[in-house]
């Protein structure tokens, strides 16, 4: 959630405008956390009795934190070296500052984790998997490709077969909330619950910070990649999402699950479409063939994992197009997505003042969205213009420098 190593080329002299990899990869990570913000703020459902998907939780949910993700690879991997694994004092050098990123975001996390917010924050988890893919980051390209393709199709099936240990534990290894300090009293059902029975499972969303690996060692200023990745996520994402439509609807997945009884108060047909989160997913090998969003299947981390490219590949294509004509219109969005660590948990401290609360007179969920969306923007751009990291920001940069120093050598 905060933006690569190599952002500060931002700063060159003459007005100069930005690289378009970083403009493009800071452009999608805006994107993300607006969707994000959109899923949080606004109804995914409809009213009831139908509970109907609504545009929001159609377009938005599951996929926005799954971009998150896959760019959090991207970036390290321009920042830990793109092309060729370092030499091993680097490479460790290296995979210190990320260390120390992800404690400033998890410490992060778990302040935000203490206030009464109908959030799930992604901050711990995130900081979660930064440290998970330490040993990934002096891999090659061939071999990465394998190990995300390998943990894309086994890592479910391996959560699915672990996760019901963990639910029929007495008490069970979940939290039902978002992780705080408290947390580590209970240190067993907090890495459970952080790994494979909360919000967003670790265990299977480390194939997202490998996808992103794979994306960042590609030549993502060239428009022959850019293409690639669009149309390709395009083709990914479609097919995924398609086999998983079939499965539920054709082949008779969805009424195997129906029997089972398992609900969070919404129709499962709708679950299916817009989040399964809460549901336990257990007791039928059916669970598997769904690409419902944060399902965490093979299925659901092929389409948002195809989303996530597609939406690099437009946002790196718009980035080239704008350095051609010397327009630097995607500032609206990667203005706010190079501070998205500290408007994100902006955003959180802001909603959590209006949790269980009725909104001002006047005010409706999506006039509370846009007020916090173009606040967002108004501030990136601020930022962005004035070439300045936001807060939260120049702490974790400042972290991760401290974790890349290598004393001299004594002589």
């Amino acid at each position: 959630m905060t933006s690569q190593e190599t952002a500060p080329t931002r700063k060159a002299p003459g007005g100069r405008l930005i690289s378009p990899r970083l403009t493009g990869i800071d452009a999608a990570r805006g994107a993300a956390l607006l969707g994000m913000m959109a899923t949080h703020l606004m109804p995914t459902f409809g009213p009831s009795p139908q509970w109907d998907p609504t545009f929001v939780g159609l377009v938005f949910s599951g996929r926005s934190a799954a971009l998150f993700a896959v760019l959090a690879g991207i970036g390290l991997a321009l920042s830990t070296g793109k092309q060729q694994p370092r030499s091993g004092t680097e490479l460790w050098a290296a995979r210190g500052g990320v260390a120390m990123r992800a404690v400033v975001i998890a410490v992060v996390g778990l302040m935000l984790g203490g206030l009464d917010v109908n959030v799930a924050i992604i901050l711990v988890h995130y900081a979660v998997l930064f440290l998970c893919i330490l040993p990934f980051l002096g891999l090659r390209l061939k071999a990465l490709c394998f190990w995300a393709l390998g943990w894309v199709l086994l890592s479910p099936l391996l959560a699915y077969l672990v996760r019901p240990l963990l639910l029929d534990a007495n008490p069970p290894l979940t939290l039902g909330h978002n992780p705080n300090w408290d947390d580590f009293g209970t240190p067993g059902r907090l890495l459970a619950d952080l790994f494979f029975t909360g919000y967003y499972p670790a265990f299977q969303w480390i194939s997202y910070l490998l996808i992103g690996l794979v994306l960042g060692r590609l030549a993502l200023t060239t428009a022959r990649v850019q293409v690639l990745l669009l149309t390709c996520g395009i083709a990914v994402a479609g097919l995924a999402k398609i086999v998983g439509i079939l499965a539920m609807e054709a082949w008779g997945g969805r009424a195997a699950l129906s029997a089972l009884q398992v609900t969070r108060g919404y129709p499962l047909e709708s679950m299916l479409q817009v989040n399964v989160t809460g549901l336990e997913q257990t007791g039928s090998w059916w669970w598997l063939a769904t690409a419902a969003p944060h399902a965490g299947t093979s299925l659901d981390l092929l389409h948002s994992g195809g989303v996530a490219a597609a939406v690099v590949g437009l946002f790196l294509l718009l980035g080239t197009l704008a350095e051609r004509i010397k327009v630097n219109f995607l500032i609206l969005l990667s203005g706010p997505g190079a501070m998205t660590l500290s408007l994100y948990s902006a955003h959180v401290w802001v909603v959590s003042g209006f949790t269980n609360q009725p909104l001002p007179s006047g005010w409706t969920d999506e006039g509370m969205y846009w007020a916090q969306a173009v606040t967002a923007v108004v501030i990136g751009v601020c930022f962005a213009v004035l070439r300045r990291r936001g807060p939260l920001e120049w702490v974790a940069h400042t972290a991760s420098s401290l974790g890349r120093h290598r004393p001299a050598a004594v002589g």
